[in-house]
């Protein structure tokens, strides 16, 4: 009698501890992916007959500060293009013609780098290329774009883009945000 009560007790226990093992081998890798979409669409009976909706959208690479620092040769030099993510190219691929941050972007997909510096940091629009696409090359550019930087009262781990659409009338348009470590960048966007 006594045995048939030990012996599903010590089962409960084994189960219990392995399970607890498992969960503490499993970590986040070093980068994950990161994606940031909106979709347009015209309202309900305004549009086109068969009107679809479109998107802009962006993928990345997303980096984690892991007890880094930020601003260092090995992660993110200033003053040299730095592919805006981790291990594969930052595209940007839009359904419909663009403004961003003044350029005009004509549907199609885009490789996105950065240019940090100590006094702000631009965004730079390279013609799509093929995968991977990380190496930096300048005759790709069609476009350096200044970003606005504020600091941030709480860090960011994970770098972060974001396409965050304006929700007043008139046409489509928003703000680009790039988010990692103590600051943020941003500029504006919008159909054309």
């Amino acid at each position: 009698m006594l045995l048939s009560r030990i012996v599903p007790a010590l089962a409960i226990t084994v189960t219990v501890a392995t399970s607890g093992r498992a969960q503490a081998m499993l970590r986040a890798g070093p980068s994950t992916r990161g994606s940031s979409e909106v979709t347009l669409s015209y309202p309900q009976g305004q549009g086109p007959a068969g009107a679809k909706s479109l998107t802009i959208r962006l993928d990345y690479g997303q980096p984690h500060l892991r007890g880094r620092t930020l601003h260092t040769d090995s992660l993110v030099p200033y003053d040299k293009p730095w592919r805006l993510g981790a291990n594969a190219a930052t595209r940007l691929t839009t359904d419909v013609d663009l403004v961003v941050g003044g350029t005009t972007l004509t549907k199609g997909t885009y490789v996105l780098f950065a240019l940090p510096g100590r006094a702000g940091w631009k965004l730079i629009v390279q013609k799509n290329g093929p995968e991977p696409e990380v190496t930096y090359d300048a005759a790709n550019d069609l476009a350096r774009i200044d970003l606005k930087r504020r600091e941030l009262a709480e860090p960011v781990e994970s770098l972060s883009i974001w396409l965050i659409p304006a929700t007043g009338p008139g046409v489509a348009h928003g703000e680009l945000r790039i988010a990692w470590g103590t600051f943020a960048m941003s500029t504006e966007w919008s159909v054309k």
